[in-house]
């Protein structure tokens, strides 16, 4: 069985010592893991047609959103079953009782794009009921057999290794690094790759992180690929434990920079507690961390449309009033 590897030397933090003080956590209720009422949301009307003078991003919760760019709808990582899980009964439920948008009513996708085959980026259930939103399913290698076992033709599935670029209608993509691991099982671990995507129109680029530790990588792709008008990058479900594949909100931020960001749009939290901290502490962090280095950030409630040219776009720090 092909393994693949990180770039520098990488641990997930499952010592023994660091075993034993996850358990003990798991046990203590010492911050609100979960939002007291209901986070608020805006219900997505998809239109049949775009404005192509116009790109924009509309999230979803964690790290699914839709990204429409310069006449195209790409859709990323669409997790949006009720659990990040194997089985439909167990594991942490979804903050929210509704979703901004159905699976069954979104409208024709250029592309679905795949960081990684985690449960709370690649989900069963929704890739079932979207395979027939798109004919194009961009993914990182071994992702492809996922996939068909769940009714995508093959031949809708095109497989990518770091360092790959690629056109697809007018677009041009590449899959680039990132410091994470995978696998859905016990004995399947980094037999699939994961990735970040770097998305380039004629106008407008922008670059999704995946789930990644931080690393030199960032510097790299900034160097290679940058300047990016947006970053969606990983910020939430950190713990110093397993820092090295999940950043912390402050290297969220110094990742944003080392790429070259200009608008930093924070994702991979707002759905699910998959970590000790706060629900609403990555929200804080990476607030206060951009404002030390003034970097600009946008929050929108999960749902809301944020145009990618609209500098005048202002948090209401929505997250705060459900911890009142």
């Amino acid at each position: 069985m092909t393994k693949y590897e990180n770039q520098i030397p990488t641990t997930a933090g499952m010592s023994i010592k660091s075993l034993t003080s996850i358990l003990r956590d798991s046990m203590r209720r010492q911050v609100e893991r979960r939002p007291l009422s209901n986070i608020p949301m805006e219900y997505v009307q998809p239109a049949s047609t775009m404005d192509v003078s116009h790109s924009k991003v509309t999230w979803f919760g964690h790290s699914a959103f839709l990204l429409e760019m310069e006449g195209h709808r790409l859709l990323f990582d669409p997790m949006l079953g009720d659990r990040p899980s194997p089985v439909s009964w167990a594991g942490t439920k979804r903050f929210s009782k509704e979703l901004p948008i159905q699976p069954d009513d979104f409208p024709t996708l250029d592309a679905i794009v795949i960081s990684h085959d985690h449960y709370d980026h690649l989900d069963a259930s929704s890739i079932r009921k979207l395979k027939s939103k798109t004919n194009r399913f961009i993914v990182p290698l071994g992702v492809r057999k996922r996939l068909v076992k769940w009714g995508v033709p093959a031949d809708q599935i095109t497989e990518h290794q770091w360092g790959d670029e690629f056109s697809f209608k007018g677009l041009t993509f590449a899959c680039t690094p990132a410091r994470h691991f995978s696998g859905r099982g016990l004995f399947d671990r980094n037999s699939t790759l994961w990735c970040s995507w770097v998305i380039g129109g004629e106008h407008t680029k922008v670059f999704f992180s995946g789930d990644s530790g931080y690393g030199p990588h960032f510097k790299e792709i900034g160097r290679k690929y940058g300047p990016f008008d947006l970053t969606l990058m990983e910020c939430g479900q950190y713990d110093e434990r397993w820092s090295n594949i999940h950043m912390m909100p402050e290297e969220t931020v110094q990742a944003h920079l080392d790429v070259g960001g200009n608008l930093l749009f924070p994702i991979h939290w707002g759905a699910f507690t998959l970590a000790y901290h706060a629900w609403n502490d990555p929200a804080e962090r990476v607030t206060r961390a951009a404002r030390t280095l003034n970097v600009s950030v946008v929050i929108p409630v999960i749902g809301e449309t944020v145009m990618l040219n609209d500098e005048s776009y202002a948090n209401q720090t929505w997250w705060r009033r459900n911890q009142e």
